[in-house]
């Protein structure tokens, strides 16, 4: 079983969002979608018919979504079989942190040994992050 099938995407914590997404906008070319934030689209290496994106993305410095991780980041890793590698994790002893299913398609959390917190992110099989 492949684990981790690349990055989904990038969040961080931020003093002002507003203006610092202003600085990426300006000095890095970062634009973001009022509604749908920042997504770099690409397509997979080794089948471009697949798409996916990866999300860069701004939170409030007092953002409850990246706790109970003690850092101001958090990374989401994209896999194919969330279930699968759920029972794997438990079974070696790694603390899960809960698990969601939405529309954009299914997460669940994980702490690293550090306490840094660690979203796993298994795309819609048709939509955008198709894997």
């Amino acid at each position: 079983m492949k684990r981790v099938t690349g990055i989904g995407g990038i969040f961080f914590k931020s003093e002002n969002p507003s203006a610092l997404y202003e600085w990426y906008e300006r000095h890095l070319g970062i634009k973001r979608d009022p509604v749908e934030g920042v997504t770099f689209n690409w397509r997979d290496a080794e089948d471009p018919t697949r798409k996916g994106m990866t999300v860069w993305s701004l939170f409030p410095k007092h953002t409850k979504y990246l706790d109970p991780g003690r850092a101001t980041f958090m990374v989401n890793y994209r896999v194919d079989d969330l279930d699968a590698l759920l029972r794997v994790l438990r079974q070696e002893g790694v603390e899960v942190d809960g698990k969601e299913d939405s529309e954009y398609g299914r997460f669940a959390w994980i702490l690293d040994p550090e306490g840094n917190k660690i979203e796993l992110w298994e795309p819609p099989k048709q939509v955008g992050g198709a894997s």
